[in-house]
């Protein structure tokens, strides 16, 4: 069937790449100060034809029958404009460009301007930052870096390049935060494929939902969402950017897209490579030297085992913007990873050598899209994932070391090797996690009329999982397990627009159903043959919301969300990872919360060249069953002993505040400040304390400043700084009342300065940036008192063709 498919489409492909096609309008939509205006609509009036702008203003309209029409062009904002053409059998493509001009309302003396997409999402009741990553692209700046600068986020990353990092939204982290690729859940990739892989010069935008999800994400998450939303723009162009710097730290990508106009066939690739020694210096209480008669001496030392590679890319073939599909798309993806561990989940006197995890990824993908599906207003959308990954983990040296990176000698002057015969305590190990996985997101949509929208979304996701190890015998390799997880979250929601658009609000219902079956093979009571011990569940849950935004006046916006929302176990906290020192927990249930969002938006504000625009959100989550590491995992920390995920017994709540305020001088100075201060606690011991790992104040500011016309005419350059702020906490919950020796587990205050500078050449198709990381070289912790890297300097090339 699979050979009947590929066979067919091929012939569609060839037969439509030949056919006879219609005409075109192509051109670009500026501002009435020059700036191109991205996502703006543009529309052959009285017909369904039309497209929207990309990120640099540019549009075309395809296979456009003859006859007169009227081109209409819509920016929120701006008045909108028309003019009228007529395509005829001689003028195939046509070039229209459009300007323009402001619609502005007055308040005493004060400007409001019209809303962009970003804040049209930030303005719809949920509490939701949008972010834009054109000017990421430019600089050395990683996706997790441009998340970590938004309000109420914080990444938590255990290291340097390749490291584990979480996401935590208003104190929320780990799972409790679900992560997308344009719908399809991330984890689906494998740890080869993170946000980090992905350039920002891929990404059209970033959307951060906190605490309520809305149904077309169809997300199981008590915390909330981060959705990573690709370009679908189909202009044919190529970028590529290679960077270096600091621990021998070597990132490139190359991405592009070709698109006959004719017939509509697209081409879209990307491919990436990213290395890192990662040997930068740390130090710290179990950062020591061991002399042979035990003697231990606090050092600064330098990692000498966290290597990282990944490689891997997306190609895709299909048809793009033609009259029975907006997209139809079917690729693969392929991704490699070699990452070496320095320590287990805590960083211990003995650090690893020798210890390491491979990974690959083969993955094949499929993107349907069609508005106006059969009838006016229903729209269809369908991705899916297929395919397999492998996880590797390589523990055979039985050296030991210590963080000098030289072997570690006992009493009697002989070097000392482990009597397990490797670096963790559990024995050699080429353990293989065999996987396939899969993931279909499915969405239908109807607008009713422009008041009333229906939406009907699915989210499908499964994980067939076979373990082994080549470090056994073939006997004990048969008893290795199975485990297979499947995941269903259905839901449907209802949006409504009521008193001329100034009162907005979506309610959504969701439903959540897992399947969890593991067998393991075991002996039967006489020991006389081998049986499978089969462990199966099946849960569903129900949850709901609503988001809501009322515009008192077109400068103030009162925004409010609430959500019961369901949070199922992650393949890894059901069945555990050798390689990330996770045991299983079969019996694990999932968590529930009910979150609460109130919040507010002041402006855009406009005095003159002047722009100012405030924002504030209050928070509150009563997470049950919270599924998290047990109170006594900080004991581990003296060991390379495995942890596992439990449901804790005591009701966890979040309280807090999110603030944000912005600022821009005439388009050339930029100014922006967050902060986030929050209260998440729980029960233990008989007391109310602060749940243990979790930083619950912090602060982010940024400043940028345009100069134009810099050495050359029409080039510029940019220059940066921000600077991040986050407050001690402890990773240890306090000994009942008695907090005698509890500084030993507080990570103390840290203040981290970041400095970068990008010029852009005449043409605006060449980038040379630079950037200084932790310019003081601040001492900067994170999950579990893990050091993260020190000063560090990056340059970056980047190079854009368009329109070729």
């Amino acid at each position: 069937m699979g050979r009947t498919f590929f066979i067919t489409f091929l012939i569609l492909t060839f037969t439509a790449i030949g056919h006879s096609q219609k005409s075109s309008i192509s051109g670009k939509v500026f501002g009435s100060h020059g700036q191109p205006l991205p996502w703006a609509t543009v529309l052959l009036k009285g017909t369904s034809i039309g497209v929207q702008t990309d990120e640099s203003g540019q549009y075309e309209i395809q296979n456009i029958p003859n006859g007169p029409y009227t081109v209409g062009v819509s920016y929120i904002g701006f008045r909108p404009i028309s003019k009228k053409i007529v395509i005829g059998d001689k003028e195939k493509k046509l070039h229209m460009d459009f300007v323009l001009s402001e619609n502005t309302e007055h308040l005493e003396g004060v400007t409001v301007n019209g809303k962009t997409l970003e804040t049209e999402k930030e303005t719809a009741g949920f509490a939701v930052n949008a972010l834009k990553t054109e000017e990421a692209g430019l600089r050395n700046i990683q996706t997790n870096e441009l998340l970590n600068t938004t309000v109420g986020v914080k990444i938590r990353q255990n290291g340097g390049l390749g490291s584990n990092a979480q996401y935590s939204l208003n104190g929320l982290s780990g799972r409790s935060v679900s992560i997308f690729i344009d719908g399809i859940p991330i984890s689906v990739y494998g740890s080869s494929f993170s946000l980090n892989s992905i350039p920002p010069s891929m990404i059209k935008n970033i959307e951060v939902y906190k605490g309520v999800v809305p149904g077309h994400l169809s997300s199981d998450a008590v915390g909330g969402a981060i959705n990573i939303v690709l370009h679908k723009s189909t202009k044919n162009n190529l970028n590529a950017s290679v960077s270096y710097g600091s621990f021998n730290t070597l990132q490139t990508n190359l991405n592009g897209a070709y698109r006959l106009q004719k017939s509509g066939f697209t081409v879209k690739s990307s491919v990436f490579h990213n290395y890192s020694d990662n040997d930068y210096k740390i130090s710290g209480k179990t950062i020591v030297d061991i002399a042979p008669n035990g003697v231990e001496t606090p050092i600064v030392a330098r990692r000498f085992n966290d290597a990282y590679r990944s490689t891997g890319g997306m190609a895709q073939i299909g048809f793009t913007n033609v009259k029975w599909a907006e997209q139809l798309l079917i690729g693969v993806t392929a991704s490699d990873e070699y990452n070496e561990v320095q320590h287990g989940t805590f960083v211990t006197k003995l650090p690893y050598k020798g210890r390491f995890l491979e990974s690959d990824a083969l993955l094949g993908n499929l993107t349907y899209q069609k508005k106006n599906l059969f009838t006016k207003g229903l729209d269809l959308n369908i991705n899916g994932v297929y395919g397999k990954r492998n996880r590797k983990i390589n523990d055979t040296v039985a050296q030991a070391y210590s963080w000098t990176g030289e072997r570690l000698v006992g009493f009697d002057g002989e070097y000392i090797d482990y009597i397990w015969d490797s670096q963790n305590e559990n024995g050699p190990t080429l353990a293989k996690i065999e996987r396939k996985v899969s993931s279909v997101r499915s969405g239908l949509s109807y607008t009713i009329n422009n008041n009333h929208k229906v939406l009907l979304n699915h989210v499908y996701s499964g994980v067939d999982r076979e373990d082994s190890d080549e470090m056994i015998s073939l006997l004990e390799n048969t008893f290795q397990q199975t485990s297979d997880l499947y995941k269903n979250i259905s839901s449907l929601s209802y949006e409504l627009k009521a008193f001329k658009e100034k009162f907005k609000t979506n309610a959504f219902v969701k439903y959540y159903q897992q399947k969890v079956k593991n067998t393991q093979p075991v002996f039967n009571d006489d020991n006389t043959e081998v049986i499978d011990e089969v462990y199966e569940s099946n849960v569903d849950y129900t949850g709901y919301g609503f988001a809501a935004s009322y515009i008192i006046s077109p400068s103030v916006t009162l925004l409010t969300s609430a959500e019961k929302a369901i949070r199922l176990p992650s393949e890894n906290e059901v069945f555990g990872d050798a390689g990330d020192n996770l045991l299983p927990n079969l019996t694990i249930q999932p968590e529930t919360s009910n979150n609460l969002n109130i919040g507010f938006r002041l402006g855009e504000f406009n005095l003159k060249k002047h722009g100012i625009t405030l924002a504030a959100n209050f928070f509150a989550r009563n997470i049950e069953n919270r599924i998290g590491l047990p109170a006594n995992a900080d004991g581990l920390r003296e060991s390379d002993e495995f942890v596992q995920y439990t449901n804790l017994e005591n009701t966890a709540e979040s309280k807090g505040i999110e603030a944000e305020l912005k600022y821009t001088y005439n388009n050339i100075l930029g100014f922006n400040f967050n902060i986030t201060h929050m209260d998440l606690t729980t029960v233990n011991s008989g007391v109310e304390t602060n749940v243990p790992n979790v930083p619950l104040s912090t602060m982010n500011a940024g400043l940028r400043y345009t100069i134009n016309n810099f050495i050359q005419s029409k080039s510029l350059i940019n220059l940066f700084y921000n600077i991040y702020y986050t407050d001690e906490f402890a990773f240890k919950f306090a000994a009942g009342t008695n907090t005698t020796g509890e500084d030993e587990f507080l990570i103390p205050q840290q203040i981290s300065h970041d400095f970068g500078l990008s010029y852009t050449f005449p043409k605006k198709n060449f980038v040379f940036s630079f950037d200084i990381k932790n310019i003081f070289d601040q001492d900067i912790y994170d999950n579990l008192s893990v050091q993260k890297p020190g000063r560090a300097f990056y340059f970056k090339l980047n190079y854009t063709i368009n329109n070729f």
